[in-house]
C-alpha cells in the first residue's frame, strides 16, 4: 500500500506573535516551530496502517523554506519511510487553493491509496487543503475522523460533526482523510528511529517544478482583536442585584441609541 502524509510546520501557539511589516501574515522572527498538532495524527494513523498491514510505504510530504525539514525529520522518526520537501519560500502567502494545487501536482502519477493530512492547520486554521487536494485527484475525501479502521480495500471511519455528533461512514481506496484530535495517540519518536529518520530519503522539489494555479483569495489586512473592558461583578441581596442589573442595561441602551 502506498500512503501520503501531508504535513505542515507551524509557529508554537505559545510563542509571542508579531504581525509583519507588510500586515498580512505574522512575523517569522523569535519563533518557534512544531508539526503541526493535527497533522501528527495523520503520521500516526499512516504508520498505524502501515503496521497493521504489515507491509506499506509511506511518503510525508511538506510545503516550504529549508526550516521545515525539521518537521520532516518528526515525521520520519515517527516511522514514516521517505520524505519530500516541496521547496518554497513563499508557501506563507500562499491561499488553501495553491496549497492543494502543489500537492496534487506532486501526487498526480504516485497513485497513493490512501491519503492523510491534518483537520486544519493551526496557524491559518481553513480546513480546505484537504479537500481540494481530494477533489483535484478525484477521490473521495472523509473529513474530521476520530476512529479509522480498514479491512478489505475500504475503510469504515467515523467522523466528528458540529456539536459532538458522530456519524459513521465507509468508502473505498484510493481515498483522503482528514484527522481530528481524538482519532490515537501520536507516538514519541525515540533516539534510535531519530537516528535511523537521519538516513531516510528526503528529496527536494522546487515549487516551480510543480503546477500552481492562481491565487483565488489574497489576505487584506492582518491585525490583532481590540482589547475590551473587563467585566462587572454585582455583588449585594438578590433585589438590589436586579435593580443595578436594570439600571445599567438602561444606562448601556442610552449610550447604544
Amino acid at each position: 500500500m502506498k500512503i501520503l502524509v501531508c504535513i505542515k510546520q507551524v509557529p508554537d501557539m505559545e510563542s509571542k506573535f508579531k504581525i509583519d511589516a507588510a500586515g498580512t501574515w505574522y512575523d517569522n522572527a523569535d519563533l518557534a516551530w512544531r508539526l503541526n498538532e493535527y497533522d501528527e495524527y495523520a503520521v500516526e494513523q499512516a504508520v498505524q496502517l502501515k503496521e497493521q498491514l504489515g507491509e506499506g510505504d509511506i511518503t510525508v510530504l511538506s510545503i516550504g523554506p529549508d526550516k521545515v525539514k525539521e518537521a520532516i525529520k518528526k515525521a520520519l522518526a515517527m516511522g514514516c519511510d521517505r520524505a519530500v520537501q516541496v521547496s518554497d519560500d513563499a508557501v506563507s502567502g500562499k491561499e488553501p487553493c495553491q496549497i492543494a494545487s502543489i500537492v496534487a501536482a506532486f501526487a498526480g502519477d504516485k497513485n497513493f491509496d490512501v491519503i492523510f493530512t491534518g483537520m486544519q492547520s493551526q496557524d491559518r486554521g481553513s480546513g480546505q487543503v484537504g479537500v481540494l487536494i481530494a477533489e483535484m485527484l478525484g477521490m473521495p475525501s472523509v473529513t474530521t475522523v476520530v476512529d479509522f479502521n480498514f479491512e478489505g480495500g475500504s475503510v469504515t471511519a467515523k467522523r466528528e460533526l458540529e456539536g459532538g455528533i458522530k456519524a459513521m461512514v465507509m468508502v473505498a481506496t484510493p481515498a483522503l482523510f482528514t484527522c481530528q484530535l481524538g482519532l490515537n495517540t501520536p507516538r514519541y519518536p525515540t533516539l534510535p528511529n531519530i537516528m535511523k529518520a537521519k538516513k531516510k530519503e528526503l528529496l527536494s522539489i522546487p515549487v516551480a517544478d510543480l503546477l500552481q494555479v492562481e491565487p483565488r483569495q489574497q489576505t487584506a489586512a492582518l491585525y490583532f482583536p481590540e482589547k475590551k473592558g473587563g467585566g462587572l461583578v454585582l455583588e449585594g441581596e438578590v433585589g438590589d442585584l436586579a435593580d443595578q442589573l436594570v439600571r445599567i442595561l438602561k444606562e448601556k441602551t442610552t449610550v447604544l441609541s
